[in-house]
């Protein structure tokens, strides 16, 4: 990758750790805990996903506004009045935001409104999208392509980088296979071959890789072990009438559930939950851990 000048790495040692917001960074210590619903559908569902995750290890609110949708009939987001949800439950939790761009023309209103800006799997090539998200100063969170090698995504992320925007951090989501069990499949491998490669932090999206909220718990376990800067759950106050992607999304009990069994992963590979670093809180969440995991091993069981 010699054409990736700016991401690749200058030294084994060479990382980087970028800023959300005052408190929250990807990249250092702390995991990048990302949770929330797949659409902003209401005020009333987003205070309840800010409220209760804010308090449980989750760093930073996910929800999307604009909507790339494949059928022109599904919901397609709320546009500026979602985005102003959003503006206003990250100063009254004081957590920071992330949703997704898909045009130049959306980027200003967001950039005004959000902490991050993503560019979902299907604009991983949109080029005059990535020039203009260059041209900003806001964290880019760049998701991998349906189809793309790990050259093209880190090239893409060379876009940004070549117009003037350091602030990128790289997402593994599962790429397309033959196999439809799962609705994409989760490349770990490409997670470590991008933390070698590229000085550039790289989270997980679990949820978009499964498809099936069954599989996404122990999926961000695994991103966690092998060495992921953070990770991207989507969760629901009420999964099963989520108007979009109801099937992989976890409820709100469940995603708490998960941020709290990655604690000694976390610890085990150097890093740390946020809000969760003195060993009488690990004491009480590895008690709820372990319930975690005998539940897991139960339903194994049973499958077999």
């Amino acid at each position: 990758m010699l054409e990736a000048k700016l991401a690749s790495k200058s030294s084994i040692d060479h990382k980087s750790e970028i800023k959300l917001s005052d408190q929250v960074t990807c990249g250092g210590k702390e995991l990048l805990i990302i949770g929330g619903p797949c659409s902003v559908e209401s005020k009333e569902q987003m205070e309840i996903v800010a409220e209760k995750l804010s308090q449980s290890g989750v760093n930073m609110i996910r929800g999307g506004v604009h909507k790339p949708r494949t059928s022109p009939y599904s919901f397609q987001g709320m546009g500026e009045s979602g985005l102003t949800i959003l503006a206003e439950l990250s100063e009254r939790h004081d957590v920071p935001t992330v949703t997704e761009v898909m045009s130049v023309e959306q980027l200003q209103a967001v950039c005004e409104k959000a902490d991050m800006i993503q560019i979902g799997s299907r604009n991983m090539q949109n080029f005059e999208l990535l020039k203009a998200v260059g041209k900003c100063n806001k964290p880019v969170l760049l998701k991998r392509g349906l189809a793309a090698t790990i050259e093209e995504f880190v090239l893409a992320a060379e876009y940004i980088l070549a117009h003037g925007n350091p602030n990128v951090i790289l997402c593994e989501r599962g790429i397309r296979s033959f196999d439809s069990f799962t609705r994409n499949v989760l490349d770990l491998g490409a997670v470590v071959a991008l933390k070698q490669l590229t000085h550039l932090p790289v989270v997980v999206d679990p949820s978009h890789a499964a498809g099936k909220r069954e599989l996404v718990a122990d999926l961000a376990r695994a991103a966690v072990a092998c060495g992921a800067d953070g990770i991207m759950i989507e969760c629901h106050p009420e999964p099963e009438k989520s108007v979009s992607d109801a099937r992989q999304a976890l409820s709100i009990e469940e995603m708490i559930e998960l941020v709290q069994s990655l604690v000694p992963i976390a610890q085990a590979v150097g890093r740390e939950i946020a809000g969760i670093k003195s060993k009488r809180q690990l004491a009480v969440v590895s008690s709820v851990s372990r319930k975690v995991a005998g539940r897991a091993i139960n339903r194994k069981a049973l499958v077999r």
